[in-house]
């Protein structure tokens, strides 16, 4: 049994990952589909304070609350931003990390920061109040603004991701033009460090590719089922 987090991308909520969310129980793992604060059924949470911050703190918090350890966070497009911080600021609690077609930060960077002028012009596109970015049209119909703040806040990163065990990437091959994330595959799958994958679908590889990404978790889950455990200590008189 295995502890997934699946932390959705901009404008998304834990609905998203239904699918997904249903096949990973199926099969015996524990799952946690998390809406972030100021999205979807969240959304009358939204103010202009909610930051990357707000949002890590929503993972940590559920970490902390449900006492998960060994958990595997998946994060989708901007998720990525979501589960490095969350890696460091609970180290203890985290096995692995799921990138799925998704921003793979360092220290100081952010959304903005990451992103091709393409999307730096969407991230323009804000409602009356200022505080958060319209959904593009072609989204779900149950997408909903997302927080503003959140894209410009640099990530604080504390330690390196020397604890974490196991660190995947999740390639979507079939954008409708060139894909943002194409450099970061490029760069990733050259890194011993790193598992990647590459799936024919479109960038919701959620909707576009289930079964293929159910697989690689499944894999992940049954690499981290089978970690030696290690031996007590030895107690002498």
């Amino acid at each position: 049994m295995t502890n997934f987090v699946l932390i959705p991308g901009m404008c998304h909520g834990g609905w998203c990952f239904e699918e997904l969310t249903r096949e990973l129980r199926t099969h015996g793992h524990v799952v946690h589909p998390l809406t972030l604060t100021g999205l979807s059924e969240r959304s009358h949470l939204l103010q202009g304070g909610v930051n990357l911050d707000t949002h890590i703190q929503d993972v940590t918090g559920v970490l902390e609350a449900e006492n998960i350890r060994d958990a595997v966070l998946v994060g989708h497009s901007y998720g990525g931003m979501v589960i490095t911080g969350t890696a460091d600021r609970a180290p203890e609690r985290v096995d692995s990390l799921v990138y799925v077609d998704a921003m793979v930060p360092s220290r100081g960077d952010s959304c903005w920061t990451l992103v091709t002028d393409q999307e730096r012009r969407w991230y323009a596109d804000v409602v009356d109040t200022g505080y958060a970015v319209r959904p593009l049209p072609f989204f779900d119909p149950r997408a909903t603004p997302h927080p503003l703040a959140s894209l410009f806040q640099p990530i604080r990163l504390t330690g390196g991701p020397a604890h974490i065990r196991r660190r995947d990437y999740v390639y979507a091959a079939q954008w409708d033009g060139p894909s943002p994330f194409a450099p970061v595959y490029q760069r990733l799958r050259d890194d011993p460090a790193w598992t990647t994958h590459a799936l024919a679908g479109g960038h919701n590889l959620m909707r576009d590719a289930p079964q293929d990404l159910l697989k690689i978790l499944l894999d992940i889950a049954e690499a981290v089922d089978h970690q030696p455990v290690p031996a007590p200590p030895i107690r002498r008189p």
